[in-house]
């Protein structure tokens, strides 16, 4: 499989061509995660498979509220686990006036 079979609005800012399946990985995996299409997902879901999915993801420094969610329950993985999870603050800040 290609990186260019990807779709091309993932990589707006880099070059598609130039990415590496291995070597970018981590990169690949978030972009797919929080702007890519069921066909991008599937396909690395087939590239990288489950099991390095799922220890990579863990360890994503960034992940939209949406993506980590998905993450966590197609991984069964507690949200604690993810390095990017941050728990909401009980209490907001107040308005500075």
């Amino acid at each position: 499989m290609l990186i260019t079979d990807l779709s091309p609005h993932l990589f707006w800012d880099t070059n598609q061509a130039a990415c590496d399946w291995e070597r970018n990985a981590p990169f690949i995996i978030e972009r797919v995660l929080c702007r890519g299409r069921y066909e991008d997902w599937l396909l690395i879901r087939e590239v990288y498979g489950i099991p390095r999915l799922k220890t990579e993801v863990i360890k994503l420094r960034y992940l939209d509220k949406k993506a980590l969610h998905f993450c966590s329950a197609y991984f069964d993985i507690p949200l604690t686990e993810f390095r990017c999870y941050k728990p909401n603050p009980s209490i907001q800040a107040l308005w500075n006036f």
